[in-house]
């Protein structure tokens, strides 16, 4: 027969394509709602220092209005998606922008410490709808001619929300205070959320789907029982635990002397973060012509070389520093979590969760270390600490270098499909 006959490749072509209105409205839609999701949280890390101020807190104590979020949003994600398979994609995604909004409203008025820290630790709740369920819903609803485009806006959308929610934090609390630059932010969630509503399609490809929580919970242990995945979930911990700590109290060190910068100084000099965009384009298709197990360790050399330049005096090699890093931090990223889903093959979706529990467990833990790092010993002690955390990662990478190729034989629910 034919493979491009038959009733299911009619509903396919049905599929939103690139250069329709349909195809513009859903991807304004998904731009938006990744920048206002990690606007929103990571919002608070040029804040930190404020934070400190404000309630009397230490450097590392004052991490936790991140730590909290991703933490609880690492646990979160591993249900969020089994959730939507039962409500609908864009049910949740809705649900959690808005949520997700007006628990930052709230955290711009939290009275006390404790009641800030209870709010950001709901809002990685609420945020886990969006990203565990936007590329299961673009993957479904977008043809695959125009799949790897739609695909490049939404994850451009989240880096430059991630940048952007540190720049417009970073200058309305030099402009007005803390309070004032959270609330922005949870208004421009309060917008992205009008813009699913009104923009993004109601899902037409969608099945509901329902998985018991033996089979879910056979389909992960299969997953660590693979001779280079749990390595690689290693490796999604310490790039992101490197990656956050050194952007967690680079502020603390250049609000301070001799450098004494402005809260939108410091803001601006995270623009470096749109660096990322590239490089993980970038390093990944190199990975992909040369192989990833020779790729891959080149991440962890270069963001080595930039905590090294961060120790300078000079301002400049500090801004150099943090740019190599962000660099290598995001080639690592798209590289290891592609490799994920290479090896997982079938469950790749379970795969890819377990990934993105570990990086975001990196943030958590290995991101209010550092805190510690900084109270006791300054930067040279996050200098130090951050780069145990490349160096182990790089040594990783290397034993990755010995595994073979393959990918991981059909395990659990999705083994049946």
């Amino acid at each position: 027969m034919d493979g491009s006959s038959g009733p299911l490749s009619v509903a396919y072509d049905q599929r939103i394509r690139h250069g329709t209105s349909a195809f513009r409205r859903t991807n304004l839609a998904l731009f938006a709602a990744g920048f206002a999701t990690f606007g929103l949280m990571y919002c608070v890390q040029p804040l930190m220092p404020d934070f400190s101020r404000a309630f009397g807190v230490s450097a590392a104590v004052s991490s936790l209005s991140l730590s909290f979020t991703t933490g609880v949003l690492a646990v979160a994600m591993l249900f969020a998606g089994a959730l939507s398979d039962v409500r609908g994609r864009k049910p949740i995604m809705l649900a959690s922008l808005l949520g997700s909004s007006i628990l930052v409203l709230l955290t711009a008025v939290a009275p006390t410490w404790g009641s800030l820290l209870v709010l950001r630790a709901l809002l990685g709740l609420t945020l886990a709808g969006l990203p565990a369920v936007a590329m299961t819903y673009v993957s479904e609803e977008i043809h695959s001619d125009s799949l790897g485009f739609a695909m490049g806006l939404y994850i451009g959308g989240n880096a430059i929300g991630g940048m952007g929610g540190r720049l417009i934090s970073g200058f309305a609390a030099d402009h007005a205070s803390w309070r004032v630059a959270v609330g922005v932010l949870g208004a421009l969630g309060l917008v992205a959320a009008w813009l699913v509503a009104r923009w993004l399609p109601a899902s037409k490809f969608f099945e509901t789907r329902r998985a018991s929580p033996k089979a879910l919970a056979g389909s992960f242990a299969s997953l660590w029982r693979d001779k280079g995945l749990p390595w690689l979930f290693a490796e999604g911990f310490l790039l992101m635990g490197a990656f956050v700590t050194v952007y967690n109290y680079v502020a603390f060190r250049l609000l301070a002397p001799p450098f004494g910068l402005t809260q939108s100084h410091v803001g601006a000099i995270f623009m470096v973060y749109v660096i990322g965009v590239g490089s993980s384009t970038w390093m990944g298709s190199l990975a992909g012509r040369l192989g990833r197990d020779r790729v891959l360790w080149t991440s962890f050399v270069l963001m080595l070389a930039g905590v090294a330049l961060t120790l300078s005096s000079s301002l400049v090699a500090i801004v150099a520093g943090i740019a190599l890093l962000t660099f290598g931090f995001f080639g690592g990223h798209s590289i290891a979590s592609s490799w994920v889903g290479r090896r997982a093959g079938i469950a790749k979706a379970h795969g890819s969760s377990l990934y993105l529990f570990s990086y975001y467990m990196g943030s958590s833990i290995a991101g209010s270390v550092g805190g510690l790092a900084w109270t006791r010993w300054g930067w040279p002690g996050v200098a130090v600490y951050v780069s145990v955390l490349v160096l182990v990662g790089l040594a990783i990478a290397l034993k990755l270098r010995t595994l073979p190729d393959t990918t991981l034989s059909p395990v659990g629910p999705e083994a049946a499909v």
